[in-house]
């Protein structure tokens, strides 16, 4: 991990303001045994070693910071469907996987769903999601979504809107039309990370705070290594995503972290929500580079986006993002900001998660580019299932080729940015 990431505490967040749970897991101190070692303790590290004790193993899970202290705990909280790479997988593996990747497209809204129950985690999980659309050629991207549903006879409801349908529900003329989906949802994402934790640690996981990872040790039994103590397991998982440094050798070049900025208002009159969100949904609209917003529990409108590629923070992230909460809803001018917050995205060039294994019996999962709170849950399966030796949802993704950009991170960044330029340019017309 870099030193500056080393043993923080939560950025000030909405969502760390709000926690229901404070975590304070020991630091990892002397040597330990486990079947498994994950390390990174957002929602790839908390879902998979979740999985793993549901399923008996003994599991080490290593955090260098707290339980959701990265993307996981940061994010917009949009319950989203769909693996990124659909199409590519597709193309490679031949026609018979698109019903397969359909399907784990949906899984980790099943696994959340049924953990919030079966868990009681309190996340203010909500039902309901809007794609909106801002041009013409987006409107038919709506089309395409109500057909590709009715074709796979989905079991779930869902609606199209028109443009003054959008308009009475979202109270805005900013946007076309739009596709509602009641599946797909919003959270309160750093609450789920950790109840899913609290879950693990319930079952015999143990879970160990403010110890970064050093080293790895490769071997029959790797060892993974702080400055203070170790694990040895059969298996490592690598869920450090958009913040981790380990195993350059193998990873470097991969994944690059992007920039993701959000604004928190202070809690709406009663009369505000009902005219621009009565129906309580999640909506993110349909550009390359896209804005989201949601309301909060006690109702204040959580606005996000306009990601950065270049690897460099706004000096000012509430002068960043305001405008465009206003160009949305304008009549917002002049409402407190309580919360202002950003965090690291891992975003693949490719766009598909890197995922592989290194020696046999180091597993890693990173890059889910921006729609992580679905994606890692489903990782969290499937690589819990490759540490148990079914490997074949593990390969459909470890066989993708992927563009490992050379020179260093920042360089890297620069080229993901140079070539983002084009989505902005895009998006513009």
């Amino acid at each position: 991990m870099e030193a500056k990431n080393r043993q923080q505490e939560h950025t000030g967040s909405y969502y760390a303001a709000t926690v229901n749970e404070v975590t304070d897991y020991a630091a990892l101190e002397g040597s330990v045994s486990a079947d498994v070692c994950v390390v990174g303790a957002g929602f790839t590290g908390v879902a998979t070693t979740l999985t793993l004790a549901e399923r008996g193993y003994s599991v080490a899970l290593v955090e260098a910071n707290r339980v959701g202290w990265g993307a996981s705990g940061r994010n917009g909280g949009q319950l989203i469907n769909g693996m990124n790479g659909h199409e590519k997988i597709v193309k490679k593996h031949g026609p018979a996987t698109d019903d397969i990747l359909w399907d784990l497209g949906w899984r980790g809204h099943e696994i959340i769903y049924d953990r919030v129950e079966k868990y009681a985690i309190d996340c203010d999980l909500k039902p309901g999601f809007v794609d909106v659309a801002l041009k013409a050629r987006q409107v038919a991207e709506i089309e395409e979504y109500a057909e590709n549903r009715a074709r796979r006879n989905f079991p779930y409801r869902y609606e199209v809107w028109d443009r003054r349908k959008t308009q009475e529900m979202l109270g805005t003329d900013a946007y076309l039309g739009a596709f509602a989906c009641y599946r797909d949802g919003h959270l309160h994402p750093l609450n789920l990370c950790i109840g899913e934790a609290r879950a693990a640690a319930a079952l015999g996981a143990r879970i160990f705070e403010q110890s970064p990872v050093v080293d790895i040790e490769h071997g029959p039994r790797p060892r993974v290594i702080t400055e203070t103590g170790s694990v040895q397991a059969d298996a490592v998982v690598l869920a450090g995503n958009a913040y981790s440094r380990l195993e350059q050798k193998h990873l470097s070049g991969l994944i690059f972290p992007a920039g993701s900025y959000i604004i928190a208002t202070e809690p709406l009159d009663e009369q505000v929500v009902e005219r621009i969100n009565p129906a309580n949904v999640a909506v993110c609209d349909l550009n390359e580079v896209v804005d989201y917003h949601r309301l909060s529990a006690d109702k204040r409108l959580l606005y996000g986006g306009a990601c950065n590629y270049s690897g460099r923070d706004p000096a000012d992230i509430k002068a960043y993002i305001l405008p465009r909460m206003l160009k949305v809803y304008p009549e917002l001018q002049g409402v407190g900001i309580d919360f202002q917050w950003g965090g690291k995205i891992g975003i693949v060039p490719n766009r598909i998660p890197a995922v592989g294994r290194i020696d046999g019996n180091i597993y890693y999962c990173q890059g889910y580019s921006g729609h992580g709170v679905n994606s890692t849950h489903v990782m969290g399966e499937i690589v819990a299932d490759a540490v148990g030796g079914t490997l074949e949802k593990f390969d459909l993704f470890a066989s993708m080729k992927h563009l490992r950009l050379p020179g260093s991170r920042w360089l890297g960044n620069q080229l993901i940015a140079l070539g983002m330029l084009y989505y902005k340019l895009k998006d513009r017309l």
